[in-house]
C-alpha cells in the first residue's frame, strides 16, 4: 500500500484546549508519525505519515480533535519527509 504524507493546517478553537498532546497521544495510538505545533496566527500545523488506513483514521480524529476544541477548516497538502515518532514541535 505505501506510505501517506500530508500537511495539515487545522483552524477553529484549537489552541488551548489540548489539541496538541490528544492529537500526539491519538497518532501514536494510531502508528502514525510526525509532529504537531501552534502557529502565532491562531491555528494548529502538523505533518503525519503512516499507512493510508492509519492516516485517514488520524483525520477523522483531527476533524473532531479533543472535547474542548472546535475545528472549523483542516487543510491537506502532501508534503517530503521521513518521521520515525509522533512529535510536539515548538510554536512558529
Amino acid at each position: 500500500m505505501g506510505i501517506v504524507t500530508q500537511r495539515l493546517s487545522i483552524r477553529g478553537r484549537v489552541q488551548g484546549v489540548g489539541y496538541r498532546d490528544a492529537m500526539r497521544s491519538e497518532a501514536r495510538r494510531l502508528g502514525v508519525t510526525g509532529w504537531v505545533r501552534n502557529r502565532h496566527d491562531g491555528s494548529v500545523e502538523a505533518v503525519v505519515q503512516g499507512p493510508p488506513e492509519a492516516v485517514d483514521a488520524l483525520m477523522n480524529w483531527v476533524h473532531r480533535g479533543p472535547p474542548l476544541a472546535m475545528v472549523l477548516r483542516v487543510e491537506v497538502s502532501p508534503v517530503d519527509g521521513t518521521f520515525s515518532q509522533f512529535d510536539r514541535a515548538p510554536t512558529v
